[in-house]
């Protein structure tokens, strides 16, 4: 009989975290590590005010020093016009905070030589591998027209994770080629890649980073390799073997009722605003932005990456390999301009899935030289600071701007923390 000890380890994990109220990691008093409990009694403090005043329906905040939980905390509402308190297990659509994931399931398979990360792309997705690059042409009369050139070099594999492909989302531009790449939503994944397939490159790869469908694209390079659905993979081999319980790609129908909301109206703008609804199956898993996930599990991931690639039983990557995912990506030969665009990120380079800080300032927030982090459209946000022992994820349903005020606030006040 073949040894069951990877299941009945997973077994346990699931039973301790629910009768010990499901927290991500072992618990110890802040200043056991280092941390100070009186300031970190700031946060609740200043999220209480900020749901007060109506800028978030409430957020979930968990905090990890030297692999020890040390905050773990709850406030506002789930669905606040339903006056439902936040839990702290509550489910957030995590939007681009999906993207380390898949990062990281495809260095799984660059471990096992099943994909190389310098690999064109159009070896794994033939749809794409002749894509030629858009030319902005004005002619004397002021009217810009679009042509295209051969690409010097085609994408691979490291320019889809740090987003140095000439891909981008068309919602950031107003170009005609912007406007053809916003067409790409609500496909399936065949449908996603015929239509990329006849659209020409932003730029030439690896001369500009711009923010893009990268890791949707890489998602569809995990699905070709693995013969299996995104989701699948991730949960067999990502979530399931790090104990996250409620990460995916859809909502099931028993845990709805913990499924975050945001408000009907962005409360800066006075205009509607919504998420997409992850209790319905989506057309595609797509890896730069379906997934939905909790602090907890979220903590794990994270507490993974800062542990080199291991927690609990569970080996994930190799130490090597996650020294390379969360090193600065960007040589001078590449223009970050769009880069500088982001005010929580100026000063920080990009890793694989995740943006790097280069240095102590700069930077609009504090932090750490190769601190990492990334965060999602819909109000969630992660970092790791190798340097500070420490891993923090802030969950809100908050898809307006104000996700980048609670990002430098997050920041700011969990780092006033450390006492050590």
């Amino acid at each position: 009989m073949k040894t069951r000890w990877p299941l009945i380890l997973v077994v346990l994990a699931f039973l301790t975290r629910v009768a010990f109220g499901a927290e991500a990691l072992p618990v110890a008093k802040p200043e056991a590590v280092g941390m100070s409990s009186q300031r970190l009694e700031r946060i609740g403090q200043v999220l209480r005010a900020e749901i007060g005043q109506g800028h978030l329906p409430g957020a979930v905040v968990a905090i990890a020093r030297k692999g020890k939980l040390v905050y773990h905390e709850a406030f506002g509402f789930l669905d606040k016009a339903a006056g439902i308190p936040m839990p702290k297990d509550a489910i957030f659509n995590i939007a681009s905070m999906t993207k380390p994931l898949v990062a990281v399931g495809a260095l799984m398979l660059y471990e096992q030589g099943r994909l190389l990360v310098n690999d064109p792309v159009g070896k794994y997705l033939p749809q794409l591998d002749k894509m030629p690059v858009a030319v902005m042409q004005t002619d004397t009369s002021g009217r810009t027209t679009m042509g295209t050139e051969p690409a010097r070099r085609k994408p691979t594999l490291q320019d889809l994770m740090r987003h140095t492909a000439g891909l981008t989302y068309g919602i950031r531009g107003n170009t005609e080629l912007h406007k053809m790449y916003a067409s790409l939503s609500d496909l399936t994944g065949p449908e996603f890649l015929d239509h990329l397939g006849k659209l020409p490159l932003h730029y030439q790869p690896g001369t500009i980073w711009d923010y893009s469908l990268g890791l949707d694209v890489l998602g569809l390079i995990i699905e070709t390799v693995t013969k299996e659905s995104l989701g699948s993979y991730l949960q067999q081999n990502l979530f399931k073997p790090l104990s996250m319980f409620d990460t995916g790609f859809m909502v099931p129908s028993q845990k709805v009722g913990r499924y975050a909301k945001p408000f009907p109206v962005d409360p800066e703008t006075n205009n509607p605003q919504s998420i997409p609804d992850r209790t319905k199956p989506p057309k595609f898993e797509c890896g730069g932005g379906c997934a939905v996930s909790t602090a907890a599990d979220y903590l794990r991931f994270s507490q993974m990456l800062l542990n080199l690639g291991k927690l609990d039983n569970a080996r994930i990557l190799a130490r090597k390999t996650v020294e390379y995912m969360t090193a600065d990506q960007l040589g001078p030969e590449v223009n970050i301009d769009r880069l500088r665009e982001y005010p929580n990120i100026n000063g920080y380079g990009f890793g694989l899935g995740v943006a790097v800080r280069r240095g102590y300032g700069v930077a609009g927030l504090m932090g750490s030289p190769g601190d990492f982090n990334w965060g999602g459209a819909y109000g969630t946000y992660f970092w790791v600071d190798p340097k500070e022992e420490m891993a923090v994820v802030f969950m809100a349903a908050t898809p307006g701007t104000l996700r980048l005020h609670n990002r430098q606030l997050i920041t700011s006040l969990v780092l006033q923390a450390i006492a050590d």
